[in-house]
């Protein structure tokens, strides 16, 4: 249904042009992204020339998703007033706000952590849906370059005249922050061995709303303000991280968004760092690989002098992927190269921060043979898959299960089907235990790639053990 019309939308009839979108596509494209987000739209060409011509507002998530579909034509972020529906709900812009002003960022991540369980209440599969916005990597643009131009803020004392609510305000000390230190633990935990979509992972955005957002809004000095600021940012890029691995890329986006700007006020630049290789990943992981080499290296740029061996490998080897889904093989052999020398450099006694406590030798040759994967390149694809499944572990399930996928890619494009089938037969039964919609489409590229190989038993074994976790609600 559309609200009362308001006369033509000249606006919206300008930007369609300008995209080379006509009323069908675009009807074809809302519906489209209304499905990938559970919503079931029967919009057509009638009802977009309603929305033009009589200047009718959609209902619901409807003039997001317009906004989405048309910013994905013309690949930027297309703002609601641009397509003349700034009376639509507003809920949609929050969390895209890197604010320069301390103040501005507490307010900005606060009302972020507050939305996502007002969309939870509202009974809509979580606000992300009703959102309904599209993953635009443009937005990262602004964030990288003011978090590379000023890492710190100076001071992020709040007084007590200052905080929000009523009554007296909250006096925030070491021990409130290091219950979301542990929050933080506990999460990375879950997280690792269940999935980003396990219900104890899937606690942290309450954390943030529950814990995390009312000592933010509280008084603390700028020594607790900084460790406070530091804790949310960990828990913020974690709730990000577990919605990526969700693919609510939505989600993640403005979790990672707020992490990064949380973590300048922290003056934590290794914790930066590691939301920009966040951010880098996701980005790789869409299929931007140029911008993924760029938030990679913005993480190295800061961090140079700064962060420890170890955390400057896996910075490396975060821009190595994103070199290896660019295609450009000689540059991601060269950052994969500098990730292992680091990584060599690094010893026990270093002080590495609490959350690079995943990464090992396993983890590079694990994401060394990703690289080979898109480089398509199956003889180093086995090489350090082989290394990467040398010692499994129940800490991080997940991480073995996409492994698994990846070696079966390597072993059917080195012509082993029944490898190929084995290896992916134990990725299916990892899958199955553990809640994360990213391995799942590691298991469906997989039944991709032996399509041609369909009427083998094998592969019609796979497919059929594939079938419950191809069926499961996402």
């Amino acid at each position: 249904m559309s609200r009362e019309q308001r006369g033509p939308n000249e606006k919206l009839g300008a930007v369609l042009a300008l995209a080379g979108i006509s009323n069908a596509g675009l009807a074809r494209r809302v519906n489209d992204l209304g499905a990938q987000r559970g919503l079931t739209l029967r919009y057509d060409k009638t009802s977009v020339a309603r929305w033009v011509s009589k200047g009718m507002v959609p209902q619901g998530a409807a003039p997001h998703l317009i906004a989405a579909a048309i910013g994905q034509k013309l690949g930027r972020p297309v703002p609601l007033h641009e397509i003349g529906l700034a009376d639509a709900d507003p809920a949609p812009e929050v969390g895209l706000a890197f604010p320069r002003d301390v103040g501005q960022a507490v307010k900005s991540a606060t009302e972020l952590y507050r939305l996502d369980l007002a969309g939870r209440r509202a009974g809509s599969g979580g606000i992300w849906q009703s959102l309904a916005g599209s993953f635009a990597v443009s937005a990262y643009a602004t964030p990288a370059s003011r978090w590379l131009i000023t890492p710190a803020d100076s001071s992020v004392a709040r007084e007590a005249n200052s905080a929000e609510g009523s009554g007296a305000p909250l006096k925030v000390g070491h021990s409130d922050v290091q219950k979301l230190r542990e929050a933080a633990e506990d999460a990375r935990r879950w997280d690792s061995k269940y999935g980003g979509g396990d219900w104890r992972s899937s606690m942290v955005p309450e954390c943030l709303r529950v814990e995390a957002a009312p000592l933010l809004l509280g008084a603390y000095s700028d020594e607790v303000g900084r460790a406070l600021f530091g804790a949310s940012a960990e828990l913020t890029r974690l709730a990000g991280w577990m919605a990526f691995d969700t693919g609510q890329q939505e989600a993640a986006q403005r979790y990672y968004i707020q992490a990064l700007r949380l973590a300048r006020a922290a003056a934590d630049v290794p914790l930066g760092g590691y939301v920009l290789a966040s951010m880098s990943l996701q980005a790789t992981y869409r299929g931007f690989g140029d911008e993924g080499v760029d938030l990679a290296q913005a993480a190295l740029e800061r961090n140079r002098g700064l962060a420890t061996a170890r955390t400057m490998s896996f910075f490396r080897l975060v821009e190595a992927r994103a070199h290896a889904r660019a295609g450009d093989a000689q540059a991601a052999g060269a950052a994969l190269r500098a990730a292992e020398g680091w990584l060599e450099r690094a010893r026990d006694g270093d002080n590495d921060p609490s959350w690079l406590g995943f990464y090992s030798y396993d983890r590079f040759a694990a994401d060394a043979a990703e690289c080979y994967r898109d480089l398509k390149a199956p003889r180093q694809v086995r090489r350090f898959t082989e290394q990467a499944l040398s010692k499994p572990t129940e800490e991080f399930v997940r991480s073995h299960g996409l492994r698994l996928v990846v070696s079966a890619v390597a072993e059917l494009e080195s012509g082993n089907l029944d490898a190929a089938c084995e290896q992916g037969v134990r990725a299916v039964e990892v899958a199955g235990r553990i809640s994360s919609a990213r391995t799942t489409e590691y298991v469906k590229d997989l039944l991709h790639r032996l399509e041609p190989y369909g009427d083998e038993p094998r592969v019609v074994e796979l497919r059929e053990r594939a079938r419950p976790l191809l069926m499961a609600p996402a």
